[in-house]
């Protein structure tokens, strides 16, 4: 036996592998990555739609409603962030709260997100057609933001669970930040939903 090893063994210290990564946690690094691809290739392909339709409808004439929904989903990563703080310091009561408030967050988005849809919905678009060009634009603006919502409503229902087990003791600080890591993606993604779906189709 080697010296360094006899002075670990005293010290109290084991051997491991120098970049471990918990298989929970590396599970959902494989997902987001496999995730932002999918998103990329849908952004993408929207891009190529866009700029291949030269009437291409700009139906959005404010900022206002997006930029509530920006503000909300980006105030709900803070919210989560300070909710995996809390779980580490042990303060279980406070990373409760603090979750739940971010799943709060996620909810008053999908609301406007559907006040959104069901405004264009009245106003005659649809998946295949709308009044002011291009039925395709129907097509890729619901199935992008679809796509985004379908994730923030599962997003929201798994902070609801891991936030009720996690109180009841069965998950501990480390699923929470698991969790943030999805809801930190979800934030992301829609920093580049924005200016693509809606900012570069604001009305003249």
């Amino acid at each position: 036996m080697s010296q360094a090893e006899i002075t670990m063994g005293h010290s109290g210290l084991t051997a491991g592998p120098a970049f471990s990564v918990p298989a929970k946690k590396m599970a959902m690094w494989l997902f987001i990555i496999a995730d932002t691809a999918t998103f990329a290739a849908c952004l993408v392909a929207y891009g190529f739609i866009r700029n291949a339709t030269p009437n291409w409808p700009r139906p959005f004439h404010s900022i206002t409603n997006v930029a509530l929904m920006t503000l909300i989903l980006v105030t709900s990563s803070l919210t989560m962030l300070l909710g995996i703080r809390s779980a580490k310091a042990g303060d279980k009561v406070g990373a409760f709260r603090w979750t739940m408030i971010t799943s709060v967050g996620g909810i008053i988005f999908a609301l406007l997100h559907i006040r959104e849809w069901l405004a264009l919905i009245g106003e005659g678009m649809t998946l295949f057609k709308n009044p002011w060009g291009t039925g395709l634009f129907g097509a890729a603006f619901f199935s992008i933001t679809g796509l985004h919502l379908t994730h923030v409503t599962a997003g929201v229902i798994a902070l609801i669970v891991v936030g009720i087990r996690y109180k009841g003791g069965r998950y501990n600080a480390d699923d929470l930040e698991i969790l943030g890591l999805y809801w930190h993606f979800v934030d992301m993604v829609w920093m580049f939903v924005v200016p693509l779906v809606y900012l570069l189709n604001l009305a003249h």
